[in-house]
C-alpha cells in the first residue's frame, strides 16, 4: 500500500477540549499532535536523546 504508515495507529482517550487545544498548539509550534505526543513519550520512557516538547508562552493575563 503506498500510504501505509510506518507506525501502528493507536487508540487513547482525550477530552475534546484538550484534544482541540492540543491542535492549536502544535499549529503554534509549526507541528502537529502525533509529533508531540511522541516526542513527549520518547522523554518519558528515557529514551536517549530525548527532550520534553517545548511548550508556547502562556497566554498574557488581562
Amino acid at each position: 500500500m503506498p500510504d501505509a504508515p510506518k507506525t501502528q495507529h493507536r487508540s487513547v482517550r482525550v477530552p475534546d477540549e484538550r484534544w482541540d487545544k492540543a491542535a492549536h498548539v502544535a499549529a503554534e509550534l509549526h507541528t502537529d499532535r502525533a509529533k508531540l505526543i511522541n516526542d513527549f513519550l520518547a522523554w518519558l520512557t528515557r529514551e536517549t536523546g530525548a527532550t520534553m516538547p517545548k511548550r508556547p508562552p502562556a497566554p498574557k493575563p488581562d
